[in-house]
């Protein structure tokens, strides 16, 4: 089991219910799934791009993305409905708090003049989105073999009902954000 399954388990859980007096321990907010996603509009010219950027995804996440594709046509951006359009990766489970540790302890502070991140990207449900604008900034990518820098987006997904909930559940988890 993971160190922040175990760190939830035992210390997030009492936390949360005496900040937002929960009746029942089943009504305390988790996490339920991360995704990781990247954008690519450039897969429409180069076919070698989206090779790369799987491989990239895969090294990250430890799991193979799902090819996204595109739902209607555009004609202005030269797009055809079902053409490849990005990358996709749902981590749940194990690999979900194996990466959030990672992202958390490792990447995050990697970043240069890092002071954390915002707390306004909350979608009004409880989940958060995080855009990173290199991929490089994970330890798993080799810098060498990186042929574009990527931006990368990162969907927590958790149970809570409101913004405030899920806040208080990622900054006990150990989400590093910004001082007010």
């Amino acid at each position: 089991m993971s160190r922040l399954k175990d760190k939830y388990q035992q210390e997030v859980v009492s936390e949360l219910m005496k900040r937002h007096k929960y009746d029942n321990v089943m009504q305390v907010p988790r996490l339920e799934k991360m995704v990781l996603s990247i954008g690519m509009g450039e897969a429409i010219q180069n076919a070698k791009a989206m090779e790369a950027a799987e491989g990239d995804l895969t090294a990250i996440a430890g799991q193979h993305p799902v090819v996204t594709r595109a739902k209607r046509s555009i004609a202005a951006f030269k797009l055809r409905t079902g053409m490849p359009v990005g990358l996709m990766v749902t981590l749940r489970g194990e690999r979900m708090y194996q990466f959030f540790d990672k992202l958390t302890s490792a990447v995050l502070p990697r970043r240069r003049e890092f002071q954390g991140v915002p707390r306004d990207c909350f979608d009004g449900r409880g989940n958060y989105t995080l855009g990173l604008r290199e991929q490089i900034i994970f330890p798993e990518v080799d810098y060498d073999k990186v042929d574009k820098v990527r931006g990368i987006g990162i969907t927590v997904v958790t149970t809570a009902k409101t913004d405030e909930e899920a806040e208080s559940l990622l900054e006990l988890m150990g989400m590093p954000f910004v001082k007010n």
